[in-house]
């Protein structure tokens, strides 16, 4: 009996043992639990992971993300040197006056007085400076009549700016502002350009400052007749880059930050597509320009286009054509402007330019070049076809600025 009482009092023990063990767990469970919550998703992906990242430090990005792009590198190097162009501009016009409405007014002054009113007119562009000492460079149009210019730097400092020169031709302008020690961009070589290059347009469109696009050059040597602005005489970078309004005098960069050429125009009637005036041609003239002086262009004063054999065939043949041609490749002057080097020097609507001195002539781009490489007062030797008949013409040629 008492070795039956004693093993009845151990099970009796034990049993008491073991619910009380279970009461433990349970309430320990959920402590656990919530203790191992945060760890458990990082051992459960240490567990996942290779021995290597395991063992190892994370590796480091590479140079060119830690540093950053090639765009914000070149755009570092010129930014401060990109300035915002604001013009003013007082234009007269003539309105009709409030009291010509009275009847009585009428009585003694007559119907239809006019008083002259003035009107504010305000543009904005953009430039780059040049020279250390405030020379800018931007679009001749940017400044075009303007009576006050300011020039508002990246660091917020806003300076009064003075239209030096300005060359309507080329579309370029020189503005000088007071300061020593500017930030001056850094100009490349366009001559060296490729189609394919990096294009990076820096500017200040829609007032928004020191905006950047990306893009590639899409072509080069676009004539500004082909562009649509044929008072122009341009070969421009036609690039993808946006380019919007503002843009206009900002710089077009390459990879390496070099300015390459100046933002000047887009086609409203095209999407992506902007063109921008070559840097070496505003190396040319820019001398010019800070001194104040006329860049003189020579011209002869025709209205032209370039003519095929398919072409002349197309005119030849259709019976409302005010002249025939003749079937060759060349330039067929359209009409020549009175009072100019090509009226004086003989040459008529209708004619066909083949060469001129001596060098054979294929397209209007061609001839136009030739003639602006040349001098003011130059002799050029012309040669056309009349009537299919060859005819040499001696042309002296003058200053556009001093056309009729």
């Amino acid at each position: 009996m008492h070795n039956i009482w004693v093993w009845e009092s151990l099970y009796r023990a034990a049993s008491w043992l073991m619910v009380q063990r279970q009461s433990l767990l349970a309430l320990a469970l959920p402590l656990l639990l919530v203790w191992t919550s945060l760890p458990i998703l990082p051992a459960i992906a240490a567990i996942d992971a290779p021995p290597a990242i395991q063992q190892s430090a994370p590796a480091r990005p590479p140079a060119a993300i830690r540093q950053g792009s090639f765009v914000a590198a070149a755009v570092n190097q010129v930014g401060a040197a990109v300035v915002r162009i604001d013009t003013e501009r007082t234009v007269t016009r003539r309105g009709v006056d409030a009291f010509s409405d009275d009847p009585i007014f009428r009585e003694f002054f007559g119907y239809g007085l006019q008083m002259p009113q003035e009107e504010r007119l305000r543009g904005q562009g953009s430039g780059f400076i040049v020279d250390a000492n405030g020379i800018v460079l931007t679009n001749a149009h940017v400044v075009d009549k303007a009576d006050r210019v300011t020039v508002t730097l990246k660091d917020g400092r806003v300076l009064n700016g003075t239209v030096q020169g300005v060359d309507e031709v080329t579309d370029l302008a020189v503005v000088k502002i007071d300061g020593k020690n500017l930030p001056v961009a850094p100009l490349g070589n366009s001559d060296q350009v490729q189609v394919g290059d990096w294009a990076i347009a820096v500017g200040n469109p829609l007032g928004l400052d020191n905006t950047v696009t990306l893009g590639i050059v899409s072509t080069l040597k676009r004539s500004s007749a082909q562009v649509g602005i044929p008072d122009k005489r341009l070969d421009f970078i036609q690039t993808d880059a946006a380019i919007n309004p503002g843009n206009s005098g900002g710089p077009l960069l390459n990879d390496r930050g070099e300015v390459i050429g100046i933002n000047t125009a887009i086609r409203p009637d095209a999407m992506g597509i902007g063109f921008a005036i070559p840097i070496n041609k505003a190396k040319a003239i820019e001398a010019q320009l800070v001194r104040g002086e006329k860049v003189a262009h020579p011209y002869l004063g025709v209205q032209m286009t370039t003519l095929t054999p398919d072409l002349a065939r197309q005119n030849n043949d259709d019976p409302n054509s005010a002249f025939v041609v003749p079937e060759v490749n060349g330039v067929v002057v359209v009409r020549v402007l009175p009072d100019t080097p090509a009226a004086k020097g003989g040459v008529r609507r209708g004619d066909v330019i083949t060469r001129i001195d001596g060098q054979a002539i294929t397209t209007a781009d061609q001839l136009q070049h030739l003639v602006e490489d040349s001098k003011v007062g130059q002799v050029l030797k012309v040669e056309v076809l009349r009537d299919n008949r060859p005819t040499q013409l001696m042309v002296r040629t003058a200053s556009l600025d001093n056309k009729a």
